[in-house]
């Protein structure tokens, strides 16, 4: 009875423990990427946009950041308020809008991307490079059981191949914006890449 209570009660200290750290990691992007004039959402907008080649459409970007085409739709018409983004009808079906990111938009981008990479890095310094693994592991369970609940039937060890590709691909691209642009500068952040990729 004992073992079981302390079971029970490890697991709901862990959910409660990975809620909080979600919603402070939530809080700490707001504020960061707030001061570069972005929501947390509108970065991860704008940086899906840019690892599927401009112009995309709506559904692509929901697709990606795992939100409904709805609710990315709405976002998308306040950054063509704001001047992030830009609509586009589509050449062949004139029905279909693409999304575009405006000089300002790509602005605000290449200035958050440093400090919302350098506020990971600060966050994850506590953890050594196997405790990082071990963390990845851990997640990557747990999102297997997420996909698992929400895609019945479904080959998830598929969708999470095609996850983990796209992932690669875009800190690929995520990397240039990054390193500082001097040259003694680039050198050094090209051997932060190396570490990057080989995690």
């Amino acid at each position: 009875m004992t073992v079981n209570f302390e079971y029970e009660n490890l697991i709901l200290r862990v959910w409660l423990l990975m809620h909080r750290a979600y919603i402070s990691l939530k809080d700490c992007e707001d504020q960061i990427y707030g001061e570069k004039g972005l929501t947390t959402e509108q970065y991860a907008v704008l940086a899906t946009i840019k690892y599927l080649n401009e112009p995309v459409k709506v559904t692509d970007v929901a697709q990606w950041i795992g939100r409904r085409t709805n609710s990315v739709s709405m976002m998308a018409d306040r950054m063509v308020k704001a001047g992030l983004l830009r609509r586009l009808r589509d050449r062949v079906d004139r029905r279909a809008v693409r999304l575009t990111i405006t000089s300002k938009g790509e602005d605000a981008f290449k200035s958050a991307t440093p400090v919302g990479w350098e506020f990971i890095q600060k966050i994850m310094s506590p953890l050594s490079y196997e405790d990082q693994h071990t963390f990845a592991r851990l997640l990557e369970r747990m999102r297997y059981q997420t996909l698992k609940y929400l895609n019945p039937g479904e080959d998830i060890e598929e969708m999470i191949r095609n996850e983990t590709k796209q992932h690669a691909n875009l800190m690929e691209r995520l990397i240039q914006y990054t390193v500082p642009s001097t040259p003694e500068a680039k050198h050094q952040g090209g051997k932060k890449g190396k570490t990057i990729r080989r995690g």
